[in-house]
């Protein structure tokens, strides 16, 4: 357990450590950049290759943390780590339904496990007899460490159940290739609104990019972006989001009141209006820096 701690520290500092871009950008380089946020719903048809069946993204990314391969974060800003255990707790749909404790029943220990033996010979209370207590010796009455929690699974979503992402980009002109980049910093996994009892969508852990990439490398045959139309020209995830081979639309662009679009121009066709506009408005940008 001890070993396994070490390896887990060791491994949330070398995430800390490395860059979120895959290949970033020295910052000399950088004539013009904006912050810009998307969301991908993986149930789109040009986006099922990177969905299908047994290979999802989203599986992929659930074992690497279950494995401790992948380090999580709590938010985009990638600023705070989290653990597995965390991670597989926010992956967990919550219910207030009435099959659930009220708050003051769990106030009152009915959460808890059955309770000891009191010394005199009693049960528990449900018919059960309760083991009998051990007198406490030297070897037992020293204190010893905690061991290491253990991963733990419950009623985590499924992956073919985690439809939505949301991507965190920097568009960024780069003056020394006299282009426009798409450099991807974080990709977040989303809780959809149906399986949240509060009813909007929740983010549940964020993932830097870098490190997402090369996990994708790691493993080919998982990390595979299905090509329907030929099984031999099948592609590795890191290559499908280098070259864009999937469909998204903004939800937020970098402002200074730090607001997405549905907020500002509404839910519905005029949230969706406001994001083709986004996106167009960076195409012309970029059409406008030359001159001919």
């Amino acid at each position: 357990m001890q070993r396994q701690a070490e390896v887990a520290q060791a491994r949330m500092d070398s995430s800390l450590a490395a860059p979120a871009s895959a290949r970033p950008i020295p910052a000399s380089d950088v004539m013009f950049k904006k912050t810009v946020w998307r969301a991908v719903d993986l149930r789109e048809k040009q986006n099922r290759p990177m969905f299908s069946t047994g290979k999802q993204i989203t599986k992929l990314i659930t074992e690497a943390v279950k494995r401790g391969e992948l380090q999580a974060y709590r938010s985009d800003t990638l600023n705070t780590p989290i653990s597995a255990q965390e991670f597989f707790t926010n992956l967990s749909p919550t219910s207030t339904g009435g099959g659930g404790l009220t708050e003051a029943e769990k106030a009152a220990g009915f959460d808890q496990p059955a309770a000891a033996d009191d010394g005199w010979g009693n049960d528990d209370g449900w018919g059960t007899p309760a083991p009998k207590k051990k007198a406490a010796t030297k070897s037992t009455a020293k204190a010893t460490p905690a061991p290491a929690a253990a991963v733990t699974t419950g009623n985590e979503l499924l992956p073919n159940e985690l439809y939505k992402l949301e991507i965190k980009e920097d568009v960024v002109f780069d003056k020394k290739r006299s282009r426009l980049y798409h450099d991807i910093q974080a990709i977040t996994l989303i809780m959809p609104a149906k399986y949240n009892s509060l009813g909007f969508e929740k983010p549940i852990a964020s993932f830097k990019y870098s490190d997402l990439a090369r996990v994708f490398r790691a493993h080919p045959d998982e990390a595979l972006w299905f090509n329907q139309q030929n099984d031999a020209q099948h592609k590795n995830l890191a290559d499908a989001f280098d070259l864009w081979l999937f469909s998204s639309y903004i939800t937020k662009v970098s402002n200074v009141n730090d607001a997405r679009l549905e907020e500002v121009y509404g839910t519905g066709k005029k949230g969706l209006l406001a994001a083709q506009q986004a996106m167009e408005e960076l195409i012309e940008f970029e059409y406008s820096l030359w001159s001919y």
